[in-house]
């Protein structure tokens, strides 16, 4: 076999075959962190009800996704709504509730969606009194760049802005969090509870695959091309 390569498609291939096989390494990489990561939530998920002193024990990553019980009572005339839309893609709202509990603390709730006709209050059944919440401990996304502002007079929100909220109805809360409620129903069927959504899109294998696709390709056509020219012979 003989063999006379161009230096500088020689050195430009190499390049970017490293460059490929790299970005292949990396997705792997994320392969082992994404299948941890659901790993870990999935434990979450499943594990019991944990109490807010525990919760806030734990550091960020470990209370992420834990099912957390509170005890005390709404303050439901600071509720605020955010706009999203159902399974189906119909509008709907979460209601989020400031929940007061028994030692003084507040947390926010989201305690499900509703749809538009029952935003004001008084079409729903309010939970007064002394009660007991299980939810789902979230750090929600706050507004982005394209978000748009709050719609003031109705109340409305475009995203869980828990600052924004805060100043709003003049609250401090315990941890800057959401506690999604469960599907307990509640009186008069409404919020519906349960709306936790754990989606983490797990395609890394397959981007791998494809930049070390790539890099054999890359070197089939260099050797090709080498071939073509007379330059490898075997």
């Amino acid at each position: 076999m003989s063999f006379r390569p161009y230096p500088g498609v020689t050195i430009a291939t190499i390049i970017m075959t490293v460059i490929l096989v790299g970005l292949g390494v990396w997705q792997l990489q994320r392969l082992t962190w994404k299948e941890n990561l659901i790993a870990t939530v999935s434990g979450h998920m499943t594990a019991a009800p944990i109490s807010l002193d525990e919760a806030l024990r734990l550091s960020a990553d470990e209370v992420q996704y834990r099912k957390v019980w509170l005890s005390g009572h709404f303050d439901n005339g600071k509720e605020s709504f955010v706009f999203t839309t159902d399974v189906n893609g119909d509008p709907v709202y979460h209601v989020l509730t400031p929940f007061i509990t028994a030692d003084g603390r507040t947390l926010m709730v989201d305690r499900g969606e509703i749809p538009a006709d029952l935003m004001p209050p008084h079409r729903r059944v309010s939970i007064e009194g002394q009660t007991r919440v299980t939810g789902v401990w979230r750090v929600p996304d706050g507004p982005g760049l394209f978000t748009p502002k709050p719609d003031d007079p109705r109340n409305v929100w475009y995203a869980r802005d828990l600052k924004g909220m805060m100043a709003a109805k003049a609250i401090t809360l315990a941890a800057p969090v959401v506690i999604e409620a469960d599907a307990t129903p509640n009186p008069g069927g409404w919020p519906k509870g349960g709306q936790t959504v754990v989606d983490f899109p797990n395609n890394h294998l397959s981007y791998a695959l494809t930049w070390f696709g790539l890099a054999a390709g890359l070197l089939g056509v260099y050797f090709a091309y080498h071939v073509s020219k007379g330059r490898l012979r075997l």
